[in-house]
């Protein structure tokens, strides 16, 4: 099979090594609107470069999207116009309506489209998936996400990132669905300002905090912050009437107990996301080559990206006006 790899950075260069390591790939292009960029990427990994048109032309099986965000949508409907089996990063596009007109676009179309939820192939969220539907937490009554950052992405970065509800926690909103099979129905979302001004600058928090309440009245909070000064630090917690499962906590889980005599975890912290998640990565890419190859049907659709983006909107609506917002404010 031959892959294309559209995106010559850091994230496409890992999709790359996972696509070499497939059996089933036999041959891997790199591009990029810089084809110079996509020569040398090429060179440092073994594989051959080309233009994006190039890249088309040359009828892949799969195509791989780890472009900047302004270029997902273009690509993704060029992609699925010409038959194309598609892997694309979230987010689907750079804002609600656009995301909504690509998810009709994919949808009259018979083209599978995979996106980039890397949490739906931890083993931690598999198994806490697995537990509740097996009935072995019994009756779900409360969760608790959160995704903690050790430092802050660039400045620069953040004005265009949507905020950190649509850029970080579409995460957690994504996992939530895809773990109890269930819809949030109201979002509650606030945040803070404690520390580099150019968040704030961009009408954007580094420190999260939501109430979500579940179609079936489950309550779910949801925290983040930008600043986790321990380490890397995402997790999901499961309580039910039988049990619980906790996903994240590991020896390297960035947690200091103030009990005597607890010396756990006994590891240093995750250092980022690429290394926390490095299997799950692995996994969602041979997932979408069995994808192209026609073997299952894609795990992560536009659809479900887009519903975790409408709860996204709704968090964000919820922060700047001070109140409760129910998703179908932002879905219609």
């Amino acid at each position: 099979m031959r892959f294309v790899v559209l995106g010559a950075g850091r994230i496409g260069l890992s999709h790359v090594g996972t696509l070499k390591a497939q059996s089933g790939v036999t041959d891997l292009l790199i591009a990029d609107l810089d084809p110079a960029r996509a020569a040398a990427a090429a060179a440092s990994v073994g594989s051959e470069s080309a233009t994006i048109d190039d890249a088309f032309a040359s009828k892949p099986d799969g195509i791989v999207i780890a472009a900047p965000t302004s270029a997902h949508a273009e690509l993704i409907v060029r992609a699925v116009r010409a038959g194309i089996p598609t892997f694309c990063e979230k987010p689907l596009a750079e804002s609600l309506a656009s995301s909504i007109a690509l998810v009709e676009e994919v949808e009259r179309r018979d083209v599978p489209v995979q996106i980039g939820f890397q949490r739906r192939f931890d083993a931690g969220y598999v198994e806490a998936k697995r537990a509740l539907q097996a009935g072995d937490i019994g009756e779900l009554r409360r969760m608790h996400l959160l995704t903690c950052d050790p430092t802050p992405p660039p400045a620069q970065y953040v004005p265009t990132s949507g905020g950190i509800y649509r850029d970080c926690h579409i995460h957690d909103f994504d996992i939530l669905r895809w773990v109890t099979g269930r819809e949030v129905a109201t979002v509650f979302a606030t945040g803070a300002n404690r520390g580099a001004p150019f968040f704030a600058d961009a009408g954007d928090v580094d420190e999260s905090a939501a109430l979500l309440t579940l179609d079936d009245g489950t309550l779910v909070t949801v925290q983040g912050s930008r600043y986790n000064g321990a380490g890397y630090d995402v997790r999901m917690e499961l309580a039910g009437s039988l049990g619980n499962r906790s996903v994240g906590l590991d020896e390297r889980v960035p947690l200091t107990s103030a009990e005597p005599g607890v010396s756990f975890p006994t590891e240093s912290a995750w250092p980022n996301f690429q290394e926390r998640f490095a299997p799950a990565y692995a996994a969602e890419l041979a997932r979408f080559v069995a994808v192209a190859a026609g073997e299952t049907a894609s795990p992560c659709t536009p659809r479900d990206a887009l519903e975790a983006l409408f709860i996204a909107e709704a968090a964000e609506l919820s922060r700047a006006e001070g109140r409760p917002v129910r998703l179908d404010e932002v879905k219609r």
